[in-house]
């Protein structure tokens, strides 16, 4: 089922009004959707109070007006799924249709984007932060990297990633084989950081609007 990547720049103005539509977004029409705050690192003093973001999986485009008209920015990115692993909220929301992909990237050429999420365990959120530090300089210089920003449906405890690439072998390069990024991955079981978490890659089928909001580097 596609799934879309919505993401807005309010003013600051209209923070508090924003603020207020993560927690009663209203009707929409999508099977499945979350609506998050972004960040521009992985710690809570990273937020962006001015970009907001949400992701929904509808056989049908899903139209958020109120978010739009609050906005002075946004962009839109259509996606079809290429594989997933784990829950969000107790559901599997991306599952890849027959024309999707494997897990090393998909059959589908052209950009991806991975979407991470989890929700930390309060005990162990510390010692994530610090294992993830290392990480953080290496994702700005990882070749293929075209933008990335963090999401969480909460400013603590509920962490998560987007981040898009030139290409499914930019991804793997990066995911699998830069050296600190591996450490983390390799650390998860024995660690248990993560009370729930979700890995997920897509093709990206179409970004229309303001590239700038997805925080461009390309």
């Amino acid at each position: 089922m596609p799934v879309t990547l919505h993401v807005w720049r309010v003013p600051r103005r209209l923070v508090v009004t924003a603020m207020v539509r993560l927690v009663l977004p209203g009707p929409h029409e999508a099977s499945f959707a979350k609506f998050l705050g972004t960040a521009d690192g992985f710690r809570p003093r990273d937020a962006d109070l001015t970009r907001y973001a949400a992701v929904t999986v509808s056989d049908s485009p899903v139209h958020l007006p109120k978010w739009d008209k609050i906005a002075v920015a946004r962009a839109r990115v259509d996606l079809t799924p290429l594989h997933s692993r784990g829950t969000w909220s107790g559901q599997e929301p991306f599952k890849p249709g027959k024309s999707g992909g494997d897990a090393e990237g998909g059959k589908r050429g052209g950009m991806v984007l991975a979407l991470t999420r989890a929700r930390l365990r309060p005990t162990r959120a510390a010692a994530f932060w610090r294992a993830i530090q290392p990480v953080v300089p290496e994702v700005e210089t990882a070749p293929g990297l075209l933008a990335h920003f963090g999401v969480g449906e909460a400013p603590v405890g509920w962490q998560g990633t987007v981040s898009l690439w030139r290409d499914a072998a930019d991804l793997a390069r990066f995911a699998y084989r830069q050296p600190e990024h591996r450490a983390v991955i390799a650390r998860t079981p024995s660690d248990r950081w993560y009370a729930e978490e979700l890995f997920a890659r897509f093709s990206v089928d179409e970004i229309t609007g303001d590239r700038h909001v997805l925080g461009w580097l390309a």
